[in-house]
C-alpha cells in the first residue's frame, strides 16, 4: 500500500541504481559548474599597486602598475589554437587592458591641481608585463617599459599572474602647481597597498605608502599645509587613544587646582616632547621588543598613578574652617562675662593656633604630594613620546620637506587634546565630588576602576613582551655614537626638569583645597 502511495508522487525518488547515478552525477556537474565562477571572481588577499607621479610641462603622467588578477569581472581574451582558460591573447589584448585600466584604476583615482579636481585622464598606452619583470623600480624604466615595444603575441601569458601596466595623461596649467591625489584602490583586494613615488620638477622623490583608502593626500605640501595636517593628527591621535585618556585622568582626580595642573601637564609636555623629536629622527631603539615595552611601561604608568590616588585619598584628613571665625558657646560667653575678656581671648588664640599648625602641615603634604607627581609624570612621559612617535612615523611621509614642523605641529596638535581633554574632564570631576559622592570615596572608586583596567592591560602587554628575546647590543662605533646622543638628551631633559622644579618651586604653592586629596 505504501509503495503504491509513492509511486503516484509526482516527485517520488527512484532507488534504481541508474537513477542514483544520474542524480549524482549531475550534482556532481552543478558544483563544477558553480565552482569555477567563484574561483574566477575571487577577491585576492594582498595586492600591491606602484605608482609614478610626474609633471612634465602641461602634462602631468601617472604611471599605475595593478595585477590582473585584482581586476575582476573583465573577459580576457584567449588563444584560439589552445584549450588553456587561464591564457590571455596578447596580440588581441590592447582594448580589454584599456578597459580595465579605466574601470579598475583611472575612474577611483582622483588628481588634484591646486585644490581643483582635473578631468578623466587619457589612456596614453598600456602594456601587460610578467611577474619577473622589475622595470617599476624607477621611473624612467616603467616609462620606457610602458611607452617601448610590447610583449611579443606568442608569449604563454597567464593572465591570473600577470600585471598591468598603464599610463595616464592629464592636463595642467603648470608643472610647478600643487598637486595632490585622492586614491580609491582599496577594492582591488582584502588588503591594498599603494606605494606612490612623485617626482617633483625641482629633482628628488617624495615616496608614499598607505593602506586602504588614504583620502585626501597633498604630493608637495607647504609648511603651512604640513602643519595644519599634523596638528590635526595629533589631536585626533590623543583623542583616540583610551590609555591616553585614562593617564590624564588618573594625573587630574588628585590635584584639579590650575596651578598643579600647569606644574604637572608642563612637565608631561616637556617630558614626551623630548622623547618624540628624538624618535622622530631615527634616534629611538629599532628592536622588535621595544614597542612591547613601551605598552607595557604605559600601563605602569596608569596602575601606579591609581595606586597612588587611592594611597593619597586614604591618608587624606578633613580640611578645617580656617576661613571661618571660631564661634564662642554660651558657656564660654557666660565665662567670659564674669571672668573678664582675658579667658576668651586666650581660648581664641589656642584656636587659632591649632588652625595654623594645621595649614601649616597641610601645605607641606601637599607640595611633597605635588613633587611627587611632577616627578612621576614627567618620567612617564618620557615613555609616553615614544608611544606618540609610533605613529608619528608612518604620518611623516605626508609631510614633504618639512619634517621639524611637522613634528612640532603634531605636538601641538597632541597637546591641544590634552587642554580639551581637562576642560571637560576636570569640571565634571569637580561636580561629582561636591554634589554626588564624597571627595575621598569617589577618588578611591575611581582610581580603582582605572587601576583595574590598567593592570589587566599591563598583564597581557607583558605577556606579549615576554614572547621577545632581549639581546645586548654590540660595543662598536654605531652603538656609541647613539648612546652619546641619548646622553646628551638626558642631558637636556634634566635640565628641563630641573627648570620646571625651579620656576614651580619659586611659585607660591595652592593652599590645599576641598578639592585637592592632601594627606600629612
Amino acid at each position: 500500500m505504501a509503495d503504491g502511495t509513492l509511486s503516484h508522487l509526482p516527485y517520488a525518488i527512484s532507488h534504481q541504481p541508474s537513477a542514483i547515478f544520474s542524480l549524482a552525477l549531475a550534482v556532481a556537474l552543478l558544483a563544477l559548474a558553480g565552482s569555477a565562477p567563484a574561483r574566477a571572481h575571487d577577491i585576492p588577499n594582498d595586492v600591491t599597486v606602484q605608482t609614478f607621479v610626474k609633471p612634465d610641462g602641461s602634462r602631468l603622467r601617472v604611471l599605475v602598475r595593478v595585477p590582473l588578477q585584482a581586476m575582476r569581472d573583465i573577459d580576457y581574451p584567449k588563444p584560439r589554437d589552445t584549450t588553456r582558460g587561464d591564457l590571455m591573447d596578447l596580440s588581441r589584448a590592447d582594448s580589454t587592458l584599456r578597459d580595465a585600466s579605466t574601470l579598475w584604476i583611472s575612474d577611483f583615482l582622483d588628481v588634484y591641481e591646486n585644490g581643483a579636481r582635473l578631468s578623466k585622464p587619457r589612456v596614453a598606452a598600456v602594456r601587460a608585463a610578467l611577474p619577473s619583470d622589475r622595470s617599476f623600480s624607477s621611473y624612467q624604466e616603467a616609462f620606457a617599459r610602458v611607452t617601448g615595444p610590447p610583449l611579443p603575441p606568442g608569449t604563454e601569458f597567464v593572465w591570473s599572474q600577470g600585471l598591468l601596466d598603464a599610463l595616464f595623461e592629464y592636463p595642467i596649467q603648470s608643472d610647478r602647481s600643487e598637486f595632490a591625489i585622492e586614491p580609491r584602490l582599496a577594492r582591488l583586494g582584502i588588503r591594498t597597498l599603494t606605494v606612490v613615488r612623485f617626482l617633483p620638477p625641482g629633482g628628488g622623490v617624495r615616496a608614499f605608502e598607505f593602506y586602504g583608502d588614504p583620502g585626501f593626500v597633498r604630493l608637495d605640501p607647504s609648511r603651512l599645509q604640513a602643519a595644519s595636517q599634523f596638528v590635526r593628527l595629533g589631536f585626533a591621535h590623543f583623542l583616540d587613544g583610551g590609555e591616553y585618556l585614562l593617564f590624564l585622568a588618573c594625573v587630574v582626580i588628585a590635584f584639579r587646582r590650575v596651578r598643579s595642573l600647569i606644574a604637572i601637564v608642563t612637565a608631561f609636555t616637556a617630558a614626551h616632547s623630548i622623547t618624540l623629536i628624538a624618535s622622530a629622527y631615527n634616534l629611538a631603539p629599532d628592536a622588535l621588543w621595544f614597542p612591547p615595552l613601551v605598552e607595557t611601561l604605559i600601563a605602569v604608568s596608569i596602575v601606579y598613578m591609581a595606586v597612588e590616588d587611592i594611597v593619597l585619598a586614604a591618608g587624606k584628613q578633613p580640611q578645617s574652617p580656617a576661613g571661618k571665625q571660631p564661634q564662642s558657646s554660651p558657656r564660654s560667653q557666660s565665662d567670659s562675662s564674669s571672668d573678664g575678656i582675658q579667658r576668651d581671648v586666650g581660648s581664641s588664640d589656642d584656636e587659632i593656633e591649632r588652625v595654623s599648625a594645621f595649614s601649616a602641615s597641610s601645605a607641606v603634604a601637599f607640595r611633597s604630594a605635588l613633587q611627587r607627581r611632577w616627578l612621576a609624570t614627567f618620567g612617564f612621559g618620557l615613555v609616553y613620546g615614544f608611544a606618540f612617535s609610533f605613529a608619528l612615523r608612518q604620518m611623516l611621509q605626508f609631510a614633504g620637506t618639512h619634517r621639524l614642523t611637522s613634528v612640532v605641529a603634531f605636538n601641538v596638535g597632541i597637546e591641544l587634546g590634552v587642554l580639551l581633554v581637562l576642560v571637560l574632564l576636570v569640571p565634571s570631576i569637580t561636580l561629582v565630588f561636591r554634589f554626588v559622592v564624597s571627595d575621598r570615596l569617589a577618588t578611591i572608586i575611581l582610581a580603582a576602576i582605572v587601576g583595574h583596567t590598567g593592570w589587566h592591560w599591563m598583564t597581557g602587554t607583558y605577556a606579549v613582551l615576554r614572547q621577545f628575546r632581549f639581546e645586548w647590543p654590540a660595543i662598536d662605533a654605531a652603538f656609541l655614537a647613539s648612546a652619546m646622543r641619548w646622553a646628551m638628551l638626558a642631558v637636556v631633559a634634566v635640565a628641563l626638569y630641573w627648570l620646571v622644579f625651579s620656576v614651580l618651586r619659586a611659585a607660591p604653592a595652592d593652599e590645599p583645597a576641598d578639592d585637592v586629596v592632601t594627606h600629612s
